[in-house]
C-alpha cells in the first residue's frame, strides 16, 4: 500500500467509517462514497436530438428567465411542474426542438456548476490529505518524545494541544465533507426531473 493510500485511509477512519466503503482511492482528490462522473449525459436523460439551431430571437429572452429559474435548488421541484406547466400554456406554439433547446441550456448550466463542485470536492481532499498527514506526524513526534530518557513534557503538552485541535478540525470537514458528497448527486436527480417535467409537454 503506499504512503499516500495509507494517510487517506488513517485519516478517514479518524472521522467517519462510512467513507471506508469507497472502492477506490487511488484518486486523492475524490473522497467520496459515491461514484465519480465529472460530467452528466444528456442523451441519457433527453430523448431527442438537439438541433442544429438556436431558440428564435422573440421565445429567447422567455426561454433564458425561465431556465434560470429552474436550476434554483430552492425552487421544489413541485414548483418546477407548476412554472413548467405555466410556461408551456403561455407558449403553446413550442415545438420538440424548443423543448430540446431548453432543456439543453438547463442541463449545461447544471452541469457546469456540478463539475465546480466536484472540483471543489477534490481541493477539500487535498487539504484533509495534508492534514492527516500534519496530524500523523504529530503521532510520530509525541511517541519519539516520549520514548526519550528524559522527556520534554512541555514539548509534549504542546504537540497534544495542537493535535487535539487538528483532530476536531478534521472530523469537523469529514462531516460537512458527508453532505457535500451528495450535492452532485442532487443536481443530477435534479436534471432528469426536470427532463422528466419538461418531455411531458413536447408535442407528438
Amino acid at each position: 500500500m503506499s504512503k499516500m493510500r495509507m494517510l487517506i485511509t488513517a485519516a478517514l477512519l479518524l472521522a467517519q467509517p462510512t467513507f471506508v466503503h469507497a472502492e477506490d482511492y487511488s484518486d486523492p482528490t475524490w473522497p467520496c462514497v459515491q461514484r465519480k462522473v465529472e460530467h452528466l449525459s444528456l442523451g441519457i436523460m433527453w430523448p431527442y436530438p438537439v438541433p442544429d439551431h438556436e431558440l428564435s430571437e422573440d421565445l429567447a429572452p422567455a426561454a433564458e428567465r425561465f431556465v434560470d429559474t429552474l436550476i434554483l435548488r430552492r425552487v421544489p421541484l413541485e414548483e418546477v411542474e407548476i412554472i413548467t406547466a405555466e410556461f408551456a400554456q403561455t407558449n403553446s406554439q413550442l415545438t420538440q426542438d424548443d423543448y430540446t433547446l431548453i432543456f439543453q441550456a438547463i442541463f449545461d448550466k447544471i452541469d457546469r456548476h456540478r463539475k465546480k463542485l466536484i472540483d471543489g470536492i477534490g481541493r477539500y481532499s487535498l487539504s484533509q490529505i495534508d492534514l492527516a498527514a500534519r496530524i500523523d506526524s504529530a503521532r510520530v513526534d509525541m511517541d519519539t518524545e516520549m520514548a526519550k530518557q528524559d522527556p520534554d513534557f512541555d514539548k509534549v503538552d504542546a504537540l497534544e494541544e495542537q493535535l487535539d485541535w487538528d483532530q476536531r478540525i478534521y472530523r469537523d470537514r469529514a462531516q460537512s465533507l458527508l453532505y457535500v458528497c451528495e450535492t452532485p448527486v442532487i443536481l443530477e436527480k435534479r436534471a432528469y426531473a426536470i427532463a422528466q417535467t419538461l418531455s411531458h409537454h413536447v408535442p407528438e
